[in-house]
């Protein structure tokens, strides 16, 4: 999947230590063994997927558990990024790698011995809270830690794991659950975690421990915000719309955003500033990361579900179905880095929408005997073929379209809802779908996708104005992968 980086670190958040303490002797192996790391943090986004029917056989999870399976891990770990990226300002990202991974690694093994719904979310809880130390420190070890045209070729590396660490969990999800079983998804990072932690303390650059300030309110109100509002959207397809166990959350989480927002305008050194907001392009851009990743994601979830639970697929077969999909999603990542350079990011956005849609509609008849590679897997891939494109136009417009000085600030604001847009997205979608989930009816299903196509419709229609004309101009400093 293609990605604007800087190709010159943020000062204000990541400013470059001295040459002698970001230099390593090694830096190629470094970058594999970070890269690595990084792959086995994507990969836990969708790599549960195609286990979850299994382990609800197993644990007996019923569908809100299953769905907390799958947002518990993007929630934090998009919730608590940018305060892992201060932490790793204050206590020197060498540091904070190190923790992180080792964090992501116990988690991964508490997960896998789970016996029941408390302990599998705690395990995946604890994955999320691990990614969000670990991802942004390797990062700036990568921006800062590599020169001139190597830092270039690095960040394309970095830049390649994210488009393909999605791709691939679906995959190896489904050889993992129909081999050895669905705790594999989880075991299989501790070797590889142990490897890394083994071999990057002789690898990190030592950069020493810079005084911050963090702001841990505003990371805990953003966080639990963001769970309060999933946990509403999720009780509200076993209790219905109105009722207090639905409405009170969501009723919570916008008390608890309310706060956040007073606590960041009054913080000297606020987790997210947001004065981003007041930025047309950034905003845009928020927009569009958020409603691609929900869609992507919660057409994941719910393909793997439908697929085993009513069609009776095994995990093996299914994980083989989503690879033309993945495959279209690369491709349209692709082809969206070139459009959003020629036709303008509003024409890029709109169309990816437009195809995203157009691709849903196949999806909103299924039934019980639909044809899954006449209809359900060129459906999906079409859908998955438009939102790679505006993903990519989400990362271009918010970058490319602000000050050099405020593209790090930015890019921490996108990042972070992407994965907060997969919790949201498979939290809705599952809502729409629960009787479908919890029946094995294929109606639920076609209700959530006919929604995932109105959604998509709308939003080709709000970039049509929301989102800056022209194209976008990467600016010194700044390279496109």
């Amino acid at each position: 999947m293609s990605h604007l980086h800087r190709t010159t670190p943020d000062t204000a958040h990541h400013p470059p230590a001295p040459q002698e303490d970001t230099a390593t002797r090694r830096p190629g192996l470094l970058l594999a063994v970070l890269c690595l790391a990084q792959f086995m943090l994507i990969l836990d986004v969708t790599v549960v997927n195609v286990a979850l029917p299994d382990m609800a056989a197993d644990l007996a999870l019923g569908r809100e558990t299953l769905t907390w399976v799958v947002t518990a891990y993007t929630l934090c770990f998009g919730g608590l990024m940018l305060l892992g990226g201060r932490l790793a300002d204050a206590l020197g990202a060498h540091r904070t790698v190190l923790a992180g991974l080792a964090v992501f690694t116990a988690a991964s093994l508490v997960s896998g011995l789970a016996t029941g719904a408390p302990m599998l979310l705690t395990g995946r809880t604890l994955q999320g809270v691990g990614a969000a130390l670990m991802s942004p420190a390797a990062l700036s070890i990568v921006t800062t830690g590599f020169h001139s045209e190597a830092r270039n070729k690095a960040l394309g590396v970095w830049a390649a794991i994210g488009g393909t660490g999605s791709a691939v969990g679906v995959l190896l999800g489904g050889a993992l659950t129909d081999g050895p079983g669905w705790k594999w998804v989880f075991y299989i990072n501790v070797p590889v975690g142990a490897f890394a932690l083994a071999v990057l303390p002789a690898l990190l650059p030592k950069r020493p421990a810079r005084p911050a300030r963090l702001d841990v309110p505003g990371a805990l109100l953003a966080t639990t915000g963001t769970a309060s509002l999933i946990y509403g959207l999720v009780k509200a397809g076993d209790t219905g719309w109105g009722s207090a166990a639905a409405v009170l959350p969501l009723l919570g989480s916008l008390l608890l955003y309310g706060v956040f927002v007073a606590v960041e305008r009054r913080s000297r050194v606020p987790l997210m500033d947001l004065r981003m907001f007041t930025r047309r392009p950034v905003v845009a851009g928020v927009f569009l990361m958020l409603t691609a990743t929900a869609l992507l994601i919660a057409y994941f979830f719910l393909s793997s579900v439908y697929l085993q639970h009513v069609r009776g697929f095994s995990p093996l077969r299914t994980g083989l179905v989503f690879l033309p999909v993945a495959v279209a999603t690369g491709l349209g990542a692709h082809l969206g880095s070139r459009l959003v350079g020629r036709i303008g990011s509003r024409a890029t956005a709109v169309a990816g929408m437009a195809v995203a849609a157009a691709g849903t509609v196949p999806l909103t008849t299924l039934s019980a005997g639909a044809g899954v590679y006449a209809a359900v897997v060129p459906g999906l891939a079409v859908a998955s073929f438009g939102l790679g494109a505006v993903l990519v136009t989400a990362t271009t417009t918010a970058l490319a379209m602000v000050a050099h000085e405020e593209a790090g600030l930015a890019s921490g604001v996108v990042n972070t809802f992407h994965e907060v847009g997969g919790s949201i997205g498979v939290a809705v979608m599952s809502t729409v779908a629960a009787s479908g989930i919890d029946h094995g009816t294929a109606a639920g299903f076609s209700d959530a996708f006919t929604f995932g196509a109105v959604a998509a419709a709308a939003s080709a229609l709000v970039a049509l104005v929301l989102v800056p004309r022209g194209r976008p101009q990467v600016p010194p400093g700044m390279t496109m992968h």
